[in-house]
């Protein structure tokens, strides 16, 4: 009998993960053999230098983009040999995404943006849905900018309604690519205690690619990338540990 996700407790993982850029003499291989799992409820911070992987692992998992060899799921989906069609109707309906550029629809104000999801799935949102809403745009404090177009906010409010929008549908799994990377540092600080709260208290998994060892401070989990593989997989830790084992990495490499 083969082992589900859900039976391990898991939002997401992959198995025997390779991804190959390129053939022969210049092949690259971005990921080289990954098998992990994102747990549910759990805020997880995935870390390395520039070229470990970070970002393919994500977007591999996310079903952005697909691996060479191994295989992937979502809950007990499997996206490895889905069609584009049946990928983006579920990255739509069981993925959140928060990118470090916000990816915001400019010709939409801010309520249009946190919409979105649910007017490419041709629906409105539920009683439930809508309570949701309403409860993320009063706790991220947009209630007065919701007729604001994109470039009428500032970044940390632009990352906000990415936020909002992210979370309006309730998603399993949230990924998160270096979300405060075009902040200060007080709207870093808000989005990260955002995002740790909608693991704690709603239950969502989150998975967050970054380079900042204060920014991974805020997971329950930090997963360091090297060369393509898993090099470690700590439980939370300071940014100080976090600091210091990126650079006992970056001297031992």
């Amino acid at each position: 009998m083969e082992i589900t996700t859900t039976d391990l407790g898991l939002a997401a993982r992959v198995q025997h993960l390779t991804k190959t850029y390129g053939t022969g003499q210049s092949a690259v291989h971005a990921l080289d053999g990954v098998s992990v799992g994102i747990r549910r409820g759990q805020f997880t911070a995935i870390m390395g230098p520039s070229g470990s992987g970070k970002s393919t692992l994500m977007h591999v998992m996310a079903g952005l983009d697909g691996p060479t060899e191994g295989r992937a799921w979502i809950g007990d989906t499997e996206i490895t040999g889905l069609s584009d069609l049946e990928l983006t109707v579920l990255r739509r309906r069981r993925v959140g995404f928060v990118f470090q550029a916000f990816n915001l629809v400019p010709t939409l104000d801010a309520l249009g943006n946190i919409l979105l999801p649910f007017e490419l799935d041709g629906r409105q949102p539920t009683a439930i849905e809508r309570a949701r809403i309403e409860g993320l745009v009063e706790t991220l404090g947009l209630a007065t900018r919701l007729r604001h177009r994109p470039h009428e906010l500032s970044g940390g409010q632009q990352q906000r309604v990415a936020i909002a929008r992210a979370l309006a549908t309730g998603p399993d799994l949230v990924f998160a690519d270096e979300p405060t990377g075009n902040l200060d540092s007080a709207s870093g600080r808000e989005v990260l205690s955002l995002l740790a709260r909608a693991s704690r208290e709603q239950g969502q998994s989150i998975a967050m690619v970054t380079h900042d060892p204060i920014a991974a401070s805020h997971a329950d989990r930090v997963l360091f990338l090297g060369d393509g593989r898993i090099v470690a997989d700590h439980p939370g830790l300071s940014a100080e540990e976090i600091s210091a084992h990126m650079l006992d990495a970056a001297v031992s490499a």
